[in-house]
């Protein structure tokens, strides 16, 4: 047998040298399909190796296929040369054409695309593309996403266009395109036909005349218009106030006239309002009632003087209010300063004049006030305003006053940039440093230019941080991979950063890794979180150097690396051959025993062999299938990035949650498998209990005991009708701290759960908080003990700053995430809500001498403000502030926060058990301190122990 066995792969390693020498193979791909994607790699420059290493297109890589035919062509960012050729029409099966960030494509874009009557998504983007849009386009109409953006076409947008009526993306912008926009009359089609449309970009052509309005339809779901920077002329339409869905209006810079329309005070979902740089006449528009919008701009237009409207003060999610070069006199309400979330006032250039009145109440979030030459001749400041005023030309610089730092020209901070942990690292010209790896390396880069953010300052660091963190979770890049430099507001008044994505295995990303990127980046797969503000995107890709360089073909090099390679990769398979055949029994004895996990490959690196249960058991696919009704949507009682989740009725078992994965977002096998091991071996009445898993037919599933009351996000935001009073939240952060301290100083080995969020805690049908999700926990050897080096995961918002920063995961990283629960609690918000951040909020309004409230009486939920005095709220809120603490050393234990709130609960005439984290007593240390009248022990650090009221040496007792 084993003479055998050699002598076979001697053969099978000549005849695989062989064939890298002669590059044949036998061609699987379908023979029209072939023939096209051969006939574009003789006229291509550039392109990709294994288009030269393989006859078969369907290896090549870029090219994606499905029983032998070719549907998806992703090429972005290969530094492609040459023209799109006529060939391109007979791929008829082609669903998905991406060539973007190939600058050498140049020429007209071949009519023939319009013979691709299955593509869906078409993107051209940053090409080199020139001549008119081909009318063609019109005849693919199940096209529903199109990008011809960045390039320099010509002529007038085809009024065939309007034929593609599953069209809900549109990006025509930065080309060189004249005339009028096309609307339908009699026989000829309009873009008013798309009524799926929900982004019309426009912006930096040459479109001229005035904007129809017959393109704006009531039917049609269109959330961002962006005609800036063209010629238009004439009035705005008034039809603009009928798309109910609007969020951003972006028809600055161009020619328009007349008043504007009262219409648009009708646009109640708009967030972004840009009117600046037009000839716009009349009084200023009338935004009263428009409560969704952040920023407004109405600069450098010719309205009449007028003193400052009403509305100034009363739209209440105002962050940015630009009116430069305008027609404002007389003297700005007070009350503008303190209007809750105003981060930013350009109004230089105006008439106002008489006293600057800035000395009552000031908006925490206020960073810029910009009046230069304006007629202000006195002032009144509030000493607490540290942020930027600039005064300079008004009146008040002649006098004394003068001398001071507002009467000088100041000059911008520097931009954020993305800290390097590891020092000073000197690269050659071509790589730059990775703060992931602390080497230099090769980044895919280029610029994430926003067009509409609802903010224009810059100074908040937290906001960049979560953009780096969105960036690397949705792109599936490792954290601390993405690095962010130098943002600024650019001519256009786009926000520009550049952004540098890192490779995590070597220096460089491979081609598929690289077009991935840009797909996800140029089809909006990634989507910045809403609650940053950002608005719409498109990313500028710079050109990579590929570790091959750009030869098209195998060179005698590769070839011999290939061949050496060949010869390992044998030598390797002798032995596993050789070791299977001497395991031959013991395998077969295995298998035996569990067939259940024969997909489970035991030798791989994502599987790493059948979980260790205890006490979960096995469920069939089909057993599963019937409990929930073939998966009906009627027993679907939620969704999340994860998957779905199902009612199930398991005959003769219990009411069952199963989660069950997506196929685009499944987690590798040795995540699924620590989930079920880590659930199958911890057993607390706060955690959920784990009834079972599936891992057949390519699923994974895991069955939870089912809770009725969903979860706490759901409770708190109404979607459950679950009324949670005072003392039920209590309960609720009781229960999740108890089952965190199990994990934390029970469970053998410690688990640190990682993902602590709202959605993450579940209530039974007596609302008994338990923890759930532990896809990302982390089990801590005793080596380990104190830290762990890893990966970053979690969730935007709840994630410990110190973790996301050092890569060093500790238990005090779930303290932080709790404490952040915690606030929810409280005010029933998200953590994250249009850039501002829970955390900050409670801190920047905290009063320490209100001893009812502690000066959050705004912040606290509607539905507890309801129930009167809250007792215990200034303990729970000082708890919460000690676990969102900057340092983890500054934070407590949970053991100790479950001493904390059992006390507060006491305090509600609660009955606890102190000894509730785990059925038998646990020794917690030491009982030295000296404490207050809040229960808090005195360390000598300063910080606040939360052990009071307890004597712990051997039990947990009341002292």
């Amino acid at each position: 047998m084993e003479v055998v066995v050699w002598r076979a792969l001697i053969w099978w390693c000549f005849l695989v040298l062989f064939i890298v020498e002669v590059h044949v193979i036998v061609a699987d791909t379908h023979s029209g399909d072939a023939a096209v994607l051969r006939a574009l790699k003789d006229q291509w420059q550039n392109t990709p190796p294994s288009w030269k290493g393989s006859n078969d297109p369907c290896s090549w890589e870029g090219v994606n296929c499905t029983n032998t035919r070719v549907i998806g062509l992703s090429l972005s960012s290969m530094n492609i040369a040459g023209q799109l050729v006529g060939d391109i029409g007979g791929l008829s099966e082609l669903t998905s054409l991406d060539l973007s960030f190939n600058r050498g494509l140049t020429g007209p874009i071949s009519s023939r695309i319009g013979d691709l009557k299955n593509l869906d998504t078409l993107i051209l983007m940053a090409c080199g593309f020139t001549g008119s849009i081909p009318s063609e386009l019109g005849n693919l109409k199940k096209l529903s996403f199109l990008a011809l953006n960045s390039n320099s076409l010509t002529g007038e947008i085809p009024p065939s266009l309007g034929y593609l009526s599953n069209l809900y993306w549109l990006d025509l912008a930065e080309n060189q395109l004249s005339g009028e926009i096309p609307y339908s009359k009699v026989s000829i089609p309009g873009l008013d036909m798309l009524k799926k449309a929900k982004h019309f970009h426009f912006n930096k052509n040459k479109l001229s005349g005035p904007i129809p309005s017959q393109i704006f339809d009531k039917d049609m779901p269109l959330i961002h218009v962006l005609f800036d920077g063209n010629q238009f002329t004439r009035q705005i339409p008034d039809t603009i106030g009928s798309l109910q869905a609007l969020e951003v209006l972006r028809l600055d810079r161009n020619a328009l006239d007349g008043e504007v329309p009262a219409t648009l005070n009708q646009l109640t979902t708009l967030g972004e309002l840009h009117l600046g740089y037009n000839k716009l006449r009349g009084a200023l528009p009338d935004l009263t009632g428009m409560n969704a919008l952040t920023l407004v701009d109405l600069s450098n237009n010719q309205f009449q003087e007028s003193d400052p409207p009403l509305w100034f003060t009363t739209l209440p999610s105002l962050q940015a209010l630009i009116m430069e070069s305008g027609s404002l006199k007389g003297k700005l309400p007070e009350a503008l300063f303190g209007l809750s979330g105003i981060q930013t006032l350009l109004l230089k250039n105006n008439n106002l004049n008489d006293t600057l009145d800035m000395s009552g109440n000031i908006s925490e979030d206020l960073q810029i006030v910009d009046l230069q030459n304006n007629k202000i001749n006195n002032v009144t400041l509030n000493n607490e305003y540290k942020n930027k005023l600039e005064l300079f030309g008004n009146p008040i610089c002649n006098t004394t006053f003068g001398q001071s730092q507002y009467c000088q020209l100041q000059q911008s901070p520097s931009g954020y940039s993305t800290p390097l942990p590891c020092g000073s690292i000197s690269c050659p010209s071509d790589q730059n440093p990775s703060s992931l790896r602390c080497e230099c390396a090769y980044p895919y880069e280029g610029n994430l230019i926003f067009r509409a953010p609802s903010f224009r300052s810059l100074t908040n660091d937290t906001l960049w941080h979560l953009l780096e963190s969105s960036l690397s979770t949705n792109l599936s890049l490792a954290t601390a991979s993405v690095a962010l430099q130098n943002p600024f507001f650019n001519i256009d008044d786009y926000l520009q950063v550049h952004v540098q994505f890192f490779p995590s295995e070597s220096k460089h990303f491979t081609r598929v890794e690289v077009q991935k990127l840009g797909f996800c980046l140029t089809k909006q797969t990634y989507k910045p979180p809403a609650e940053l503000g950002l608005g719409p995107y498109f990313f500028m890709a710079d050109l990579y150097s590929f570790a091959d360089g750009n030869r098209g073909g195998l060179g005698v090099g590769a070839i011999i690396g290939i061949s050496i390679g060949c010869t390992i990769l044998i030598l390797v398979l002798i032995g596993l051959v050789l070791y299977a055949v001497k395991q031959k029994k013991q395998a077969a004895k295995a298998i035996s025993i569990s067939k259940t996990f024969g997909s489970w490959a035991p030798s791989t690196k994502d599987n790493r062999g059948a979980p260790q249960l205890k006490g979960a058991r096995w469920f069939s696919y089909d057993e599963l299938k019937k409990s929930t009704d073939n998966f009906s949507e009627t027993n679907m009682i939620g969704s999340g990035g994860y998957g779905k989740v199902y009612k199930g009725e398991i005959p003769g078992g219990p009411t069952v949650a199963i989660k069950k994965a997506e196929q685009g977002s499944m987690q590798g096998g040795f995540e699924f498998k620590t989930e079920i091991e880590l659930l199958s071996r911890v057993h607390h009445k706060n955690l959920v209990g784990l009834v079972g898993f599936c891992f057949e037919k390519k699923e994974q599933m895991l069955v939870y005991e089912y809770m009725s009351k969903g979860t706490l996000r759901d409770s708190l935001s109404g979607k459950s009708e679950i009324c949670l009073d005072w003392k039920r939240r209590l309960r609720v952060a009781l229960g999740c701290a108890k089952g965190l301290a199990y994990l934390h100083e029970l469970a053998d080995p410690p688990i640190i759960h990682r993902d602590i969020k709202s959605t993450n805690i579940l209530l039974d049908e007596n609302l008994t908080a338990k923890v759930a999700d532990f896809g990302l926990s982390k089990l801590v050897s005793d080596s380990e003990k104190g830290h762990v080096s890893t990966q970053v995961k979690g969730t935007l918002g709840y994630l410990d700053p110190e973790y996301y920063m050092t890569q060093q995961l500790t238990d005090k990283s779930d303290v932080y995430s709790f404490g952040v629960v915690m606030l929810e609690l409280v005010t029933a918000k998200l953590p994250i809500v249009k850039g501002k951040y829970i955390v900050r909020e409670v801190r920047l309004v905290m009063d320490k001498t209100d001893e009812e409230a502690y000066g959050l009486r705004e912040l606290v939920d509607p539905n507890l403000k309801d129930s009167g005095l809250l007792k215990g709220f200034v303990r729970f809120i000082q708890l919460a502030m000690q676990c969102v603490e900057e340092s983890a050393s500054d934070r407590p234990t949970m053991s100790d926060i479950v001493k904390v709130l059992e006390n507060i609960l006491k305090s509600e005439g609660v009955h606890t058990s102190s000894s509730s984290i785990s059925s038998s007593a646990t020794e917690f240390g030491s009982n030295r301190g000296i404490y207050n009248e809040g229960g808090l022990r005195k360390m000598d650090s300063g910080a606040f122990d939360y052990s009071a009221g307890y004597n712990i040496t051997a039990k947990i007792e009341p002292k």
